[in-house]
């Protein structure tokens, strides 16, 4: 039995409307998995340790802040800028004061510019790693610790970079089950 034209025209549009649905919503993690794996678009790389080894060539890291226009906190580079070779260990701090009178969660986002330097800057460790959570009028330091890993300065279009901005936006989040107020077992 032969389906007609319309009824076939109408699988047809069927069958296209999956596919992109599809495609639209697995774009999102493939397009993070791609940014994460390549460092496109500023995304940083993540390591367990910093490289062996440090080149004579020294880049200058900028540092930036900036909170969601909803989050209460105020927060800021402890330190403006520095200075490092390629593949050293850098450490540097971001304070977060949270000036109301209520506990306050929250996530930070990063990114890096030029992007052409994402795929190189290597987080060790992060306060962008886990959510934050502040008491009413609490102030904290927080670390990063990074390096420019040493294979930059034989890529084609990383190998100019001088200097490299990591940027910080702070969103507010859920306050996790723990922090919540009147959660059994208080706050630590």
């Amino acid at each position: 039995m032969a389906m007609d034209r319309k009824t076939r025209t109408v699988w047809q549009m069927i069958a296209v409307i999956v596919v992109m649905g599809s495609l639209a919503w697995a774009a999102v993690p493939a397009y993070s998995y791609f940014c994460a794996v390549t460092g496109f678009g500023g995304v940083t790389q993540r390591a367990e340790a910093a490289p062996d080894h440090m080149l004579e060539r020294m880049i200058k890291i900028r540092f930036e802040a900036a909170t969601d226009r909803d989050m209460a906190w105020s927060f800021r580079p402890v330190q403006r800028e520095m200075a490092l070779h390629v593949g050293e260990t850098g450490l540097a701090f971001y304070e977060a004061h949270n000036p109301t009178d209520r506990v306050i969660a929250g996530q930070a986002s990063y990114n890096v510019a030029p992007y052409e330097a994402g795929g190189f800057f290597t987080k060790i460790e992060c306060f962008c790693f886990t959510e934050q959570v502040l008491q009413p009028g609490e102030t904290v330091q927080m670390p990063v610790t990074f390096y420019v890993d040493p294979a930059m300065v034989e890529d084609r279009d990383a190998k100019y970079i001088s200097s490299i901005t990591l940027g910080y936006t702070f969103y507010e989040i859920d306050l996790p089950e723990a922090s919540a107020p009147g959660a059994s077992g208080g706050l630590n």
